[in-house]
């Protein structure tokens, strides 16, 4: 098996997978985090977003209306480009990445990888640094550990990987 041709960053096809990737990383994570939020938290999901802004904007944000829930939208989408972007700076710089890909399952086996990775990173690391505390690991922090796999993993890893791999038969 030998990797796929080397892909650049400056073509227009770069910027559709970055796009494609980014929007339904964006939608599909937001959607999963405010069904989670709704039925399985008793929560809104303004309260939510609140939540998000609150990384930055402080504890005021919560419960501080549609202003902070925006901002917190904002910043959502803008951390799921930021995972896409690193994704697609790894597609065009591994050789050994897209050659996992072309292999069979190999989207699958790559995000179900990457998208615990960007919690990893999100939950351990950055979103404690903002907030000056440590992280808190309880089921909630298992179900969305699990749920970057479909939800953050698959989106972005099919949507970079998209037509540069070949079929599983």
């Amino acid at each position: 098996m030998s990797a796929a041709a080397p892909f650049s960053l400056r073509s227009r096809d770069a910027l559709s997978r970055l796009v494609r990737a980014w929007l339904l990383t964006a939608l599909l994570d937001g959607l999963f985090s405010s069904v989670l939020s709704v039925a399985a938290y008793h929560s809104t999901v303004e309260r939510l977003f609140q939540g998000v802004a609150s990384t930055l904007l402080g504890p005021a944000a919560i419960g501080g209306g549609t202003r902070p829930a925006l901002v917190g939208v904002l910043m959502h989408f803008g951390v799921a480009f930021g995972w896409s972007a690193v994704f697609l700076l790894l597609f065009v710089s591994w050789p050994w990445l897209r050659d996992r890909l072309s292999a069979p399952y190999g989207v699958v086996k790559v995000a179900s990888v990457y998208g615990p990775c960007v919690w990893l990173v999100m939950s351990l690391a950055v979103i404690p640094l903002l907030l000056h505390r440590p992280p808190s690991i309880t089921i909630r922090w298992l179900v969305q550990l699990i749920g970057h796999f479909p939800f953050v993993g698959l989106p972005i890893v099919s949507s970079i990987a998209r037509g540069s791999t070949r079929s599983a038969s």
